[in-house]
């Protein structure tokens, strides 16, 4: 079980991370082959406005691809299979990252473009099958701990392309090629790796109907012959659904029996990526310069706080979401996020006349890092496997995972703009986003630690106002 989550979450996770991050430190170096590459062809100098519409597409291309990534979702994992869809997925992979890598030699900048789009698709999918793969394959008592296994190697992969991005590495006129391309890697290894490893024990039992491969999967990763319990409740669940049949996106949107899951999915993943997240992380270099941080020394400042945040805080949220429950996270990491976001608003608009401000302004983006790392990035994935039953999780994790990535290009899309009319009141918005999110939460939203996915079925049952035969 251990190694089947590394696996998966390197060969996925990671890379989504790393994507998310990789042209940040490389971007002026890339738009120098950009006009260089267009004069070479023309004559003439690439217009200024050209450059930019042209570096934002390079941008937004990648939630655009993760958007249409997410629609393949339940199409791919109910005729493929989790393990099956993860291993066709790094396809996209490898031919985007040869793409991306040769791109310079070709002489061709669309193809980077093309390229963010195809590692868009990739992360997409990869970001949803890889928590259910791996929530469908752990036992109840571990479920939350794996969950968030696939964020803390996200986190890893940005922190990766953060420090292979520094000018000294890979960030420089020769090495953003090199860059692009080491994104196939982990791909690759994942190729060759997985397949040895069992697929889903529920999607063998429940949608393949195949109780002896199911057990063996079972027996493989539990390391012992006694799994008659759980197979046992996989029966039981399927029993209960065999009269719903398999959820469609439509279907599941228009059934009464899961309308307070489906609410619950979308309002937490709005709440993710609308609450700011992107937005701290730009304005992140600019706070620290404030505080009289040397601009050459900004990157490896960022770095830092991406080893102590983000990543510490990840792995120790591993060995604490078990002990303290989902709830409780979501609410704090919710709560710190919409917290440090009203200080924030406070320091920067008062540190031009309080020196001191500067200092709580990066205080402020410390804290706001260690509550999105703690709750709101990791949980909303678990809560998907959780709330929902064999036949309609692909449905809901197709859901959930167009509704992340649309929100995510919308707050790129949108906050250039928002930051020019409001400046640091941007962040007010983001504020009130986090307290309704929280809101939420607490009235709605239900612990399921330590509770079998039927268990958590009929917690619902409730409030749908529905009876589960």
């Amino acid at each position: 079980l251990a190694l089947v989550a590394l696996i998966s979450a390197f060969g996925s996770s990671f890379q989504y991370g790393y994507n998310v991050s990789v042209i940040n430190s490389p971007a002026p170096y890339m738009q120098d082959f950009y006009n260089q590459t267009y004069f070479n062809r023309s004559g003439v100098p690439m217009d200024s406005g050209f450059q930019t519409l042209l570096w934002s597409l390079t941008v937004s291309m990648y939630p655009l691809g993760g958007f249409f990534g997410s629609l393949m979702v339940w199409p791919l994992v109910n005729n493929c299979g989790r393990k099956g869809t993860l291993l066709i997925n790094n396809l996209f992979s490898i031919a985007a990252a040869i793409l991306m890598g040769t791109s310079e030699v070709a002489k061709t900048f669309e193809v980077i473009i093309l390229s963010r789009v195809i590692m868009g698709i990739y992360a997409g999918l990869a970001s949803n099958v890889v928590p259910m793969f791996l929530g469908e394959m752990s036992p109840k008592n571990l479920r939350g701990a794996i969950g968030v296994v696939p964020q803390l190697f996200i986190t890893l992969g940005i922190l990766v392309a953060q420090i292979l991005g520094l000018n000294s590495v890979l960030g420089n006129a020769k090495g953003w090629p090199v860059l692009l391309g080491l994104t196939g890697i982990p791909s690759l290894i994942q190729l060759l790796i997985l397949p040895f490893f069992p697929e889903s024990p529920r999607y063998l039992l429940i949608q393949k109907g195949n109780e002896e491969q199911a057990r063996q999967a079972l027996q493989k990763l539990r390391g012992c012959d006694d799994v008659d319990d759980e197979v046992e409740e996989m029966r039981q669940e399927d029993q209960s659904e065999k009269e719903e049949g398999h959820f469609s996106v439509l279907s599941l949107c228009t059934f009464r029996g899961l309308r307070w899951q489906l609410i619950s999915i979308v309002v937490m993943m709005m709440g993710q990526q609308l609450s700011g997240v992107n937005a701290v992380f730009y304005y992140a270099d600019r706070i620290f310069q404030s505080a009289g941080v040397d601009s050459n020394n900004v990157q490896y400042v960022t770095v830092s706080i991406g080893v102590w945040s983000l990543t510490l805080f990840c792995l120790f949220q591993v060995f604490i979401v078990e002990s303290l429950g989902r709830r409780i996270l979501l609410l704090a990491g919710f709560g710190l996020c919409c917290v440090s976001c009203a200080v924030l608003t406070l320091a920067l608009n008062l540190q031009a006349t309080v020196s001191w401000m500067s200092y709580l302004s990066i205080v402020c983006v410390i804290v706001y890092i260690i509550g999105h790392a703690i709750g709101a990035s990791p949980i909303p994935f678990v809560m998907i496997t959780e709330m929902f039953l064999q036949s309609s999780r692909p449905a809901a994790f197709m859901v959930g995972g167009s509704v992340h990535w649309l929100c995510n290009f919308t707050v790129g899309l949108v906050f250039l703009y928002m930051e020019a009319g409001l400046g640091p009141y941007s962040f007010l918005i983001f504020c009130a986003i986090c307290l309704a999110t929280i809101v939420y939460i607490f009235f709605i939203v239900p612990e399921t630690k330590n509770k079998t996915f039927m268990e958590i079925n009929r917690i619902m049952a409730k409030r749908n106002k529905v009876e589960i035969q």
